[in-house]
């Protein structure tokens, strides 16, 4: 493996732009309680505010895919960054809930539009022998900002509120897109093959033709199990007396630090365990993390649980997001934002899912049911998935 160190300095601002997108990702859910209190609604419709952002941030996959392919990745992600910055500032504005379940929507789309453009970008400065490298360097900026912004959120959350929580944070994401642009203008990217809509045509084609594709049926399963908890995490410490929006928050921030310590040690486990290997771990140690949390231990242990959990989420993760990279070359900012489309998906689907567990089965039964799945998905995933070169990799 190539040292990580001899990567692209461009790599440094995608980085960077993943990072600010993040910090909005997971602000609400440590200061939940707080906003379903102020609009006198309940924790599981509280936590459509988490279902909305994921949808939006869904379904606009396909068009900002083509949007990057067609007109350039790098000015798709500035505006983007803008976009999200504006709703999180008009969320803390919001007098109902209603507005802010509008912003929530736009910051959707904004976020939509930077992290898989950022991953197409990371892919077409490296090639396959250090993506999962180079993948593992963006996601670096994605985690501290998923780790800043639920561990922030809740510090504010405490001293200023949920409205705080959503203007500290617009202003920052606006600062950093500035930041980001100003990079970019001297950043020695490559410029993408070009693209038109017949081309984009056959690109669907070639990446829905290609077996791997299965790796979207993955992300979705992902999204649902995992990331579909977590605006239900605060009402789980609630229950055992926690109240604490700031407890709360390092307790969902203990992901990212997992997430992190993924990045930074993909590099010796990968030659290690090979790519089935790390599906395979990954998802039984996501499995065993989301059993330990059925049975509702502390805020530590907690906190400690989910530190793991996100190791092992990004260990299958990251593996799969390769798989995606490698669906097509043409259309590769496409072939990730539809793995981007499917992985939020499943994000939109997972609090509704868990919401119906928890209110009618409980919260043993319907966490133990995730993690069963979630070890079920890692062998499925290291069955079926191939490294195999993408059909239109001779036309570049």
């Amino acid at each position: 493996m190539t040292d990580s160190s001899r990567l692209p300095p461009a790599l440094n601002i995608i980085t960077l732009a993943t990072f600010a997108a993040s910090l909005s990702a997971r602000a609400l859910d440590p200061v939940l309680p707080h906003v379903a209190d102020d609009f006198s609604v309940s924790i599981a419709t509280a936590a459509s505010f988490a279902a909305v952002f994921a949808f939006t941030f869904a379904i606009i996959q396909p068009v900002l895919g083509a949007a990057a392919d067609l007109f350039g990745k790098a000015r798709l992600m500035i505006v983007c960054l803008v976009l999200l910055g504006i709703a999180n500032i008009l969320g803390a504005m919001a007098t109902s809930f209603w507005l802010l379940f509008a912003s929530r929507i736009l910051a959707g789309i904004g976020s939509g539009g930077v992290f898989p453009v950022a991953l197409s970008l990371t892919s077409d400065l490296v090639g396959p022998e250090k993506r999962q490298i180079a993948i593992g360097r963006t996601l670096m900026g994605s985690m501290t900002g998923n780790l800043l912004g639920a561990s922030v959120s809740g510090l504010i959350g405490d001293l200023l509120g949920w409205r705080g929580v959503l203007a500290a944070l617009g202003g920052l994401v606006i600062v950093a897109s500035i930041a980001v642009a100003a990079g970019f203008r001297g950043a020695a990217l490559k410029r993408p093959p070009k693209t038109n809509f017949a081309s984009l045509k056959h690109g669907y084609r070639t990446i829905f033709s290609n077996p791997n594709a299965f790796c979207y049926v993955a992300v979705f399963v992902e999204g649902c199990c995992v990331l579909g908890l977590f605006p239900f995490i605060a009402s789980f410490l609630f229950e055992l007396g926690e109240t604490s929006l700031s407890v709360a928050g390092l307790v969902i921030a203990g992901f990212a630090v997992g997430g992190l310590f993924y990045t930074l040690s993909v590099s010796r486990f990968l030659p290690w365990l090979g790519v089935k290997g790390m599906m395979i771990s990954g998802a039984t140690l996501v499995g065993l993390q989301l059993a330990v949390v059925a049975l509702g231990p502390g805020a530590k242990a907690q906190a400690l649980s989910l530190i793991f959990m996100g190791w092992g989420f990004y260990m299958i993760h990251g593996c799969l997001q390769v798989f995606a990279s490698e669906l097509s070359v043409e259309a590769r900012a496409t072939a990730l934002s539809l793995h981007s489309f499917f992985f939020f998906m499943g994000q939109t689907i997972g609090p509704i899912a868990y919401g119906f567990g928890l209110q009618h089965a409980g919260k043993v039964p319907t966490l133990l049911t995730a993690a069963t799945v979630m070890i079920a998905l890692g062998f499925v995933c290291a069955k079926l998935l191939r490294q195999t070169r993408p059909a239109d990799a001779a036309a570049m």
